[in-house]
């Protein structure tokens, strides 16, 4: 059975977009939402161009369920956020799952 749901975005931005002020954008939608159950993004540092595709960054957001996830997706704040994320993307992937923990980090 499925612990939480996930919703997972690799992401290559256009080139001279202000990446900062996008993820911080982003930092202050989910921090609003108390319905985002946690948030972590980064940039790829280590692996192969083969092996990227061109994505720079990955972005995780993690729910109780998935109906929190649909919550949030249709949530007006989202909404605008997304409209103005789609137009300083190049290409992005996205994967919402339920996600099952095979090993659950020590507390």
């Amino acid at each position: 059975m499925a612990d939480e749901f996930k919703h997972l975005v690799l992401v290559k931005f256009k080139e001279n977009v202000v990446v900062e002020d996008i993820l911080k954008g982003l930092e202050k939608l989910v921090t609003e939402l108390d319905i985002v159950k946690s948030f972590v993004w980064g940039k790829d540092a280590e692996s192969h161009e083969m092996l990227t595709q061109g994505f720079t960054h990955a972005i995780i957001m993690t729910f109780n369920s998935k109906e929190d996830y649909n919550t949030f997706a249709s949530h007006p704040n989202h909404v605008e956020f997304s409209a103005t994320f789609a137009t300083v993307i190049d290409k992005a992937v996205l994967l919402d799952f339920p996600a099952i923990s095979v090993k659950v980090p020590a507390k």
